[in-house]
């Protein structure tokens, strides 16, 4: 037994949220193996498709939360499947752009039903489902202002 009440693992937010993500992650798995993609790459290839035509490196990092050592590699694997392809960018050789090739936006339609099908394994209700993306955003937005706050 904890000294501290609040230091009690079941009084703790962070736990519910980190075992979600990782059963959220585990839930993944039989819906993306057949399309040989692990949910990192699943979650680049939304974030491509979502954004504009090319986007660079930095800002798909963002939209994700990785860093480019993070990303980078993530953005290779894709790329030697024929996913997406990278390129300097015309007006600023330093930026990297990425795309998704003709198979990589194909793969959004064999990739369609994925969502739905996710959904219906959390068990949550379509109203509990929105109201709990709602609560994740407004944590995240806090959180993220907090961090930007210096102490």
């Amino acid at each position: 037994m904890a000294k501290h009440a609040q230091l009690e693992l079941d009084n703790q937010l962070c736990f519910p949220l980190y075992a979600a993500s990782r059963a959220m992650t585990r839930a993944y798995l039989p819906l993306l193996e057949p399309f040989d993609l692990t949910y990192p790459q699943y979650l680049t290839m939304l974030a491509v498709w979502s954004g504009p035509e090319a986007q660079t490196v930095g800002e798909l990092g963002a939209r994700l939360r990785l860093d480019s050592g993070t990303l980078t590699p993530l953005l290779k694997r894709l790329e030697a499947r024929g996913l997406v392809e990278r390129h300097r960018d015309p007006d600023d050789e330093r930026r990297v752009l990425v795309s998704a090739t003709a198979e990589g936006t194909s793969l959004q339609d064999e990739l369609a039903d994925v969502p739905l099908s996710l959904a219906v394994r959390t068990g949550l209700t379509l109203e509990d489902g929105i109201e709990f993306r709602r609560l994740l955003d407004a944590l995240l937005t806090s959180l993220d202002r907090h961090e930007e706050t210096p102490a």
